[in-house]
């Protein structure tokens, strides 16, 4: 293992890293703007993404031309935001990363352009590992919010921990500047997949923290997997069948329903149960992807039915994911990278059968 990848404690961000705020918020500022005879600006958002609070609302009153000022707008958004704040998930593989490396004696802190009032709105989302923490910091509690490294070098100096030993987990663009200035190693975890090709200065870039590997960074490694699948929180999607690519293997057609509850973050090889309408139960193999070719990056899906034979095309299906396998390969296509092989298949079908699993079937069966 290279010495120089060492580190001994870790930093985190909290909106789109540890929890989804962002995704439970995403319709408030349109909700909002309506009320002006307004529509947000998708480029323009997507810019504002990790930006200190007061840059961001004088940014949208102005964009916007809204007679308000930065004090007004922040009395009429706040409640409505505190309210979203209590929706909000934590990512897939956070709860996990973070309670192994607190039980393994790894110094944590967290570091959020939030505003500390607004941080502490949020730590009951974190439930039993929110106390992992040993420093908390919000922007408004140093000099300069991120890209300014200074949230950064004094969440190190407060954990006694050179900036340099020091590894940051991120998910915004302005997150990752203010790490690499600071002189820290950086793993990003973008929430918004159409910036996806601007993080190629991180030094490692993840699609969710269910890829994480504490031991490239000289952390202990998990040892949480079940004979090769690992459990994960359930996640439930609705799925309406496409195309037949092979007898029990469907695409699936997108709508606004289909990732409803499923995080932007969210791809590899998982599995599950399926339930139908008219066909019963089915174990299945999902994998989802993104289709970066397309001018918006779209996200694609595939489902192995392990257990249903015939035609589904017409058929809705509820699904339960509970597992995690692996991340998809690197392909020319989607589709190649959506395969899914005879050992996914095996692993899936095995796992279904244990108890780590099968625990969760009756949430679906009984839906």
């Amino acid at each position: 293992m290279a010495a120089a990848r060492q580190v001994s404690a870790v930093i985190f961000d909290l909106d789109g890293t540890l929890l989804d705020t962002e995704r439970a918020t995403r319709d408030i500022l349109n909700e909002f703007l309506a009320a002006y005879g307004k529509v947000p600006d998708p480029g323009k958002e997507e810019k504002r993404l990790g930006q200190m609070y007061r840059e961001s609302a004088t940014g949208i009153i102005a964009d916007y031309g809204l007679p308000l000022t930065v004090e007004e707008y922040g009395e009429a958004m706040h409640p409505l935001y505190i309210k979203r704040w209590q929706t909000a998930k934590p990512l897939p593989g956070v709860r996990r990363l973070v309670k192994h490396l607190h039980k393994n004696g790894v110094p944590l802190a967290l570091a959020s352009n939030s505003i500390r009032r607004n941080i502490d709105y949020k730590l009951p989302k974190m439930e039993d590992w929110g106390g992992c923490f040993s420093v908390i910091l919000g922007g408004d509690q140093v000099p300069n919010g991120k890209p300014s490294p200074d949230i950064f070098l004094e969440a190190a100096k407060r954990l006694g921990a050179n900036p340099s030993s020091c590894l940051v987990i991120e998910d915004s663009l302005v997150g990752v500047q203010g790490a690499k200035a600071s002189g820290a190693k950086v793993v990003a975890v973008p929430s918004l997949q159409s910036q996806r090709q601007h993080y190629s200065f991180a030094d490692v870039v993840l699609y969710s923290l269910l890829d994480f590997q504490p031991e490239l960074w000289g952390l202990p490694p998990f040892e949480d997997r079940i004979q090769g699948a690992l459990p994960i929180e359930p996640l439930f999607l609705n799925a309406q069948m496409g195309d037949a690519i092979s007898n029990n293997l469907h695409m699936v057609i997108s709508d606004d329903c289909t990732y409803e509850f499923i995080p932007d973050q969210i791809s590899g090889i998982l599995f599950g149960w399926a339930k139908f309408k008219v066909h019963g139960s089915s174990k299945v193999v999902v994998s989802i992807g993104w289709d970066f070719l397309q001018q918006n990056p779209e996200r694609v899906m595939q489902i192995d039915f392990l257990d249903t034979p015939g035609s589904l095309k017409t058929d809705p299906v509820k699904l339960l994911v509970i597992g995690y396998i692996r991340k998809l390969e690197s392909k020319d296509t989607i589709l190649q990278a959506l395969s899914i092989t005879d050992e996914d298949r095996s692993i899936a079908k095995a796992a279904l059968d244990l108890p780590a699993f099968s625990e969760h079937a009756n949430g679906l069966l009984v839906a």
